[in-house]
């Protein structure tokens, strides 16, 4: 728009009637939000600073920075190994091959480790049985051994609470420990189902030490229906092997082979070999929701 010489504009009404309030301000640049203004009143801060007293506020607070960064800071050196470690190269990553059981979960693992610390699970390629697969649940296992929250020290439990203040002596624990074991009777151990040979060698040792040792194992999640069922039908009780991956259609009633039942990273790797090649079809039938996409919960299968 192209304005006549001898055009006027005004920026309002108040500016039309020449209001003394915006005579005020006309020559401030940033005008102060009401909101500020109140609390200069109630004298929480003071009142907006101009340009200038910005300015200077901007440079000291450059000149600051600059000086800080330009000061020497004290450096940590790391301590080398005394003796070091043939297996351990600071910097380089050692890998271990390990096994992940917990409840009803199973895989083969590799741990890798820096420094002697784990910071990272993958599953082992070379398992016959699950053949390199893992879970959330195995991955998420090496967070445990950096939680805070984890008891650094043996306490006594009274009344089904324990004083975190009052910490044990590992020796004198272990002496109690001893002490009563040897004046009770029947002792029993127990246990969810243990597939580690190392355990169940630390068991019977322990059950030579003590030979009134009962070892009883009992599992949350448990299989003992499979093994009757197939005691009474093929007079064997074992739990059999299923091969998804030779199956083109798989009809499953209330067994989440893919979620929970029995060996749910062994079946997964099966089942999805020949899943797209060979167009495997699925249906889950299942009175529980289920996060899988061929659950017949409202009736969906793929």
């Amino acid at each position: 728009m192209r304005l006549e010489d001898n055009q006027e504009l005004w920026l309002g009404v108040e500016h039309l009637n020449n209001d003394p309030a915006l005579k005020g301000i006309a020559n401030q640049e940033f005008v102060a939000l009401p909101i500020l203004q109140e609390v200069a009143e109630e004298q929480i801060t003071e009142a907006p600073a101009s340009r200038r007293d910005f300015l200077k506020y901007l440079g000291f607070s450059v000149g600051a920075a600059t000086l800080a960064a330009s000061c020497d800071i004290p450096v940590r050196r790391a301590l080398p190994y005394v003796v070091k470690p043939d297996q351990i190269v600071p910097g380089v990553a050692t890998y271990y091959a390990s096994s992940f059981v917990k409840g009803g979960d199973y895989c083969a693992v590799l741990v890798k480790t820096r420094e002697g610390r784990p910071i990272k699970i993958e599953g082992n390629s070379l398992s016959p049985i699950t053949k390199g697969g893992t879970n959330a649940r195995a991955q998420a296992s090496v967070l445990d051994l950096y939680d805070t929250s984890r008891l650094t020290s043996p306490y006594k439990v009274a009344n089904g609470t324990f004083n975190k203040q009052e910490k044990l002596d590992w020796v004198a624990l272990d002496a109690e420990i001893k002490g009563k074991l040897s004046a009770a009777g029947d002792i029993v151990i127990l246990s969810n189902t243990i597939l580690s040979p190392s355990t169940k060698a630390v068991i019977e040792e322990f059950k030579l030490k003590y030979p009134a040792t009962s070892h009883i194992t009992y599992d949350a999640v448990s299989s003992a229906a499979i093994l009757e069922a197939n005691q009474e039908t093929f007079g064997q009780r074992v739990i059999p092997a299923y091969h998804f991956d030779k199956a083109e259609v798989i009809v499953s009633i209330g067994a989440d082979f893919l979620g929970t039942w029995i060996s749910p990273i062994e079946y997964a790797a099966d089942y999805v070999k020949n899943r797209k090649s060979k167009g495997k079809r699925c249906p889950y039938v299942s009175p529980y929701p289920s996060r899988e996409p061929y659950v017949f919960n409202g009736i969906k299968f793929r």
